[in-house]
């Protein structure tokens, strides 16, 4: 089963259970104690920190724009509707480790679990096959979407974007509260509002108050319809 994704992605690794491991969502576990591999989820941390390097590196020698424009274009290529696209085009369901109730998941959820798998994968791909091995794949999957991206202006922020609009609208910038925090320390959750005066226009949830009021921004201009 790995052999046809191998081929599918053109990589041959050498540790074949480190690709099999990038597959194993925490949930297969919990049905199967006595599975061989642990879960993906430390590949995937060091996968995420792989992406932004050479998404990164990628950015700064072709294109020469002004870092925050620079910026927008990598959280757009990396972000988990990017890569949940990745993983549907590999096929990752065929590969996945999912227990009976992940196995049915769609929407939202599958695409979590896609874009983790990918990250995983490429940190399996790292570690097994350096930087360079790393680098090709992404440059025949990856960053050929950019051209989408920025013809769609979908590289502009939601924050900046729903800033754009409520001033031009209302003559008011969003606001940002933290309206919950749970979680240990190595796993926080926020849950952010984000209002135009004291209206609450959306809330949105993430593991930094970054990326909560940025999830509350999209939720806003989905309400908003804009």
């Amino acid at each position: 089963m790995i052999a046809k994704l191998e081929e599918k992605l053109n990589l041959n690794f050498a540790d074949k259970d480190l690709l099999r491991q990038a597959l194993v969502h925490r949930s297969y576990l919990n049905e199967n104690e006595d599975f061989e591999l642990d879960n993906n989820e430390r590949l995937e941390f060091l996968g995420d920190a792989v992406l932004e390097l050479i998404v990164t590196d990628y950015l700064y020698r072709e294109f020469p724009d002004p870092e925050g424009e620079l910026t927008n274009l990598r959280a757009s290529l990396i972000k988990r509707e990017t890569l949940a696209e990745l993983g549907h085009e590999w096929e990752l369901d065929k590969y996945l480790y999912l227990s009976k109730g992940e196995a049915g998941s769609t929407g939202k959820a599958k695409d979590i679990i896609l874009s983790n798998a990918v990250e995983a994968i490429m940190g399996a791909i790292y570690l097994d096959a350096g930087l360079d091995k790393s680098t090709t794949l992404l440059e025949k999957y990856l960053f050929p979407k950019l051209k989408n991206i920025i013809s769609t202006n979908s590289h502009i922020d939601a924050k900046s974007k729903l800033q754009e609009i409520m001033q031009e609208k209302e003559n008011e910038t969003p606001a940002y509260r933290v309206l919950e925090e749970s979680g240990p320390d190595h796993k926080k959750k926020f849950v952010v509002g984000v209002e135009i005066g004291d209206k609450t226009l959306a809330e949105g949830s993430g593991p930094s108050k970054q990326k909560a009021e940025m999830a509350a921004a999209e939720a806003a201009l989905k309400k908003l319809n804009l």
